[in-house]
């Protein structure tokens, strides 16, 4: 992809929110460069498909804090500003853009990323999502921890997402088993890579972008928000041909990473835990309700990831 549209894209993942569906359309139907250019008022826009005049003013007034200041030199800067991160910014059609990505209604325009890209990212065959409560248990942990070690004794690709507890020990239960053959994890951040996000973990980043990558679709200066957090979690469940909830309270945000994961026809599963426990209320919510299938360790989560 040319250095315009690689340009565009990035200005696109600061104007554009990923489930604004009139963007989605004005990229669809012109193109990343002209719907760049149409958002920042440079370009006439007219209706097109089902999105009717009124819907376009709307998204043009949603756009108008961004034009301008996100004119070219913004783009540039970010891009730049990854580059000296020991980063990168990936686009559709790059060698290593991730494939799964491609099975999301509503893929990032382009996927920042800092660490180790030198295996590419593994594809969703290849990986395996470990997610759930950031108030983990002990025995949460040693679950996820175990898990973790023994995927990527396997050569699989754990992805998590970088917060405290489950998400912790998978990160490190990973890197603890790696192989040296490809990316022993991923974390997908919820804000811009200039930053650690939890900052208490920010000896892991430094150690995940040694044997591993953090990638977002938010650019850097972005912060983290609820909002961000809940869309992030699509993008985890892309990345993985299987997403496991370990621990998980009733309404936790790892079961809206599974309920993404089923949406788009890949595998869930989770892990039981004592019916005393709150924080494995949401892994028995899941297997109650047939959404995933029961497992209790990497061999079991490997099964099912090859069937």
């Amino acid at each position: 992809m040319n250095d315009e549209n690689r340009i565009a894209r990035a200005a696109l993942t600061r104007i554009f929110a990923p489930s604004d569906h009139v963007a989605r359309g004005l990229v669809a139907r012109h193109g990343a460069h002209a719907a760049y250019r149409m958002a920042l008022g440079a370009r006439p826009v007219a209706p097109f498909w089902d999105i009717t005049a009124e819907e376009l003013s709307e998204g043009l007034s949603r756009w108008a804090p961004y034009p301008r200041e996100v004119d070219t030199h913004a783009p540039v800067a970010d891009l730049e500003t990854i580059e000296r991160l020991g980063g990168g910014f990936l686009v559709p059609g790059d060698e290593h853009w991730p494939v799964g990505l491609e099975d999301l209604p509503d893929a990032p325009y382009g996927l920042w990323y800092v660490g180790n890209l030198a295996h590419g990212i593994p594809t969703p065959q290849r990986s395996i999502a470990l997610t759930g409560s950031r108030d983990s248990t002990s025995y949460g942990a040693a679950v996820t921890g175990d898990m973790a070690h023994g995927l990527a004794q396997r050569g699989i690709c754990v992805i998590s997402g970088l917060g405290y507890g489950i998400d912790t020990h998978a990160h490190r239960g990973a890197l603890a088993g790696s192989t040296g053959n490809g990316p022993a994890t991923i974390a997908v951040a919820a804000g811009g890579l200039d930053r650690v996000y939890p900052s208490g973990n920010a000896d892991l980043a430094a150690a995940i972008k040694g044997n591993g990558l953090i990638v977002s679709e938010q650019p850097p200066g972005t912060a983290p928000t609820r909002y961000r957090f809940l869309q992030r979690n699509r993008i985890i469940a892309a990345l993985a041909g299987v997403t496991c909830v370990v621990e998980a309270r009733w309404r936790s945000g790892a079961l809206n990473t599974a309920h993404h994961a089923e949406t788009i026809a890949r595998h869930v599963a989770a892990v039981p835990g004592s019916v005393h426990s709150a924080n494995s209320a949401g892994c028995h919510r899941l297997l109650k309700e047939g959404t995933a299938a029961l497992v209790s360790d990497a061999a079991e989560v490997a099964e099912l990831l090859a069937s």
